[in-house]
């Protein structure tokens, strides 16, 4: 049975009730994770603010000592997490390498925090008048992350809240507490006093704000700022809920994707890609590329390639690191969901270019494989929702404007992008679809470290994005000082 972390000491929850976590590859269950409650979230956050005073206090060089001595341990132990995340979730090797080493980026960022964190100060703003901003903590903050990305979307989170100074409270999935717990315990032998990280483990979220420990983080006064990576639906809940009660709010929700592929594309470059964009993580991240949108000509020949592509796709265990093109998805919840669409798609009589469920593997984990479906009506589930599974809806149009209309047709905002040769048609389309990260060539439009982390519309409630000098902005607030000396 896994543990809450509060003030540094491994701590059992007060609910005594638990959870199965579970290795998608095989089906079995690995580890239990406590159900936590109002009461433990009480005590972490008693614990973080206790530590506030002296860790707001520690010189920014003192905490990025104790950031470079964390990042050593997380490159020390690179290959274990990676592993770790492969058997909890399901990810292969080269995707569960990915995920942390995208975690690192950020952490690789925070410890530059003196220099980040740098003030501006004006002399002489008027007669005999000095003019100083500084940036400060905001308190405690919280995180609430996801299942899909076990290492990175954490680490977008409390590298930065604590080398800005504020105490955390992390509240991770319990389908992945595994990866959690040890992204915790190695911060604290990285010489992290205690209370100033504190991990609280809870149920599945729902809808309404979730488990008790969700709600507790949403309501508690004691907590200043909630970030938050999951769902459309419950982002918006986490938003409504959180700012209501005074706290700031980053919640990052879902998306539908759209890849347009121009007739003059390089079409080897584009359909590797899409097929990584589409199928990398079985399809369970907020920017998989969920369709693909062929002006014109290009047509015949994309499909073409897609389809070979996504036939020889391999798919299989990856629990022991093995070299495979997918894994599983996360959970029965999770191959059910992908199941129902793919039925749906029998249902409207869908052209199934590729059925992904030859690949199911009764009673020995969840798997599915890739699938592409073409023929899919303007008001159909497999074009409007978020199936977060590896499902690619593949569209035609005449030419760019009318690709890009239809992209915009969609409530989300996280990513876009267009295979094309001409800088011109690439411009355009940069500057008119509506949202917030865009690829020009690229499967997977996903900022590096220092920039935002940009979702708009439906994919994001807030003002500062995670990542980037807005997350910075964000678990940070300025004072001006102005002084007069006559």
């Amino acid at each position: 049975m896994l543990q809450n972390l509060i003030s540094n000491q491994w701590t059992p929850s007060s609910s005594g009730e638990s959870t199965p976590v579970f290795n998608p590859s095989r089906g079995s269950e690995i580890a239990r994770c406590p159900v936590g409650t109002a009461a433990d979230v009480d005590a972490a956050v008693a614990a973080a603010r206790a530590a506030l005073p002296e860790w707001s206090q520690t010189p920014p060089g003192d905490r990025a000592r104790i950031l470079f001595r964390y990042k050593a341990l997380l490159e020390e132990k690179f290959q274990e997490i990676a592993l770790l995340i492969c058997r909890e979730h399901g990810k292969t090797l080269v995707e569960a390498q990915g995920d942390l080493r995208r975690g690192l980026d950020v952490v690789d960022m925070a410890c530059g925090i003196p220099s980040l964190l740098m003030g501006q100060k004006l002399g002489q703003v008027a007669r005999n008048i000095d003019g100083e901003a500084e940036r400060f903590p905001v308190g405690v903050c919280a995180g609430i992350t996801p299942y899909n990305f076990p290492a990175m979307i954490p680490l977008w989170m409390f590298p930065m809240a604590l080398a800005c100074g504020n105490t955390f409270l992390f509240k991770p999935s319990p389908k992945v507490p595994l990866t959690a717990a040890r992204l915790v315990e190695l911060f604290v032998e990285a010489g992290l006093p205690p209370g100033v990280l504190n991990l609280v483990h809870g149920g599945v979220e729902t809808v309404h704000g979730g488990v008790e420990t969700v709600h507790a983080i949403l309501d508690h006064p004691g907590i200043q700022a909630v970030s938050f990576v999951g769902s459309t639906p419950v982002a918006r809940e986490v938003y409504r809920r959180g700012t209501a009660n005074g706290k700031r709010v980053q919640a990052a929700g879902g998306a539908k994707n759209f890849m347009i592929v121009m007739p003059d594309a390089d079409m080897e470059l584009a359909a590797d890609a899409i097929l990584s964009s589409s199928f990398g993580c079985s399809g369970q991240r907020c920017m998989a590329g969920s369709v693909a949108v062929v002006a014109g000509r290009a047509a015949e020949p994309i499909t073409e390639k897609l389809q070979a592509l996504a036939k020889t796709m391999s798919v299989g265990a990856t629990d022991e690191g093995a070299a495979v093109g997918m894994g599983p998805v996360i959970d029965a919840v999770a191959l059910e969901r992908v199941q129902r669409y793919l039925s749906l798609g029998d249902q409207q009589r869908v052209e199934m270019l590729v059925d992904g469920r030859r690949h199911a593997r009764p009673d020995q984990g969840y798997f599915v494989g890739p699938s592409i479906v073409a023929g899919v009506a303007a008001d159909s589930g497999l074009l409007r929702d978020e199936v977060f599974g590896p499902v690619l809806t593949l569209l035609r149009e005449e030419d760019l404007d009318a690709a890009i209309a239809l992209a915009n047709t969609s409530p989300y905002g996280n990513g876009a992008v267009i295979y094309t040769r001409s800088g011109g048609a690439a411009r355009k389309f940069a500057r008119n679809v509506n949202c917030g990260m865009i690829g020009v060539n690229i499967g997977v439009p996903a900022p590096m470290a220092l920039f935002p982390f940009a979702g708009w519309n439906e994919s994001f409630f807030g003002d500062l994005h995670v990542q980037g000098n807005e997350g910075i902005q964000f678990y940070t607030r300025t004072k001006v000082t102005l002084t007069r000396w006559s």
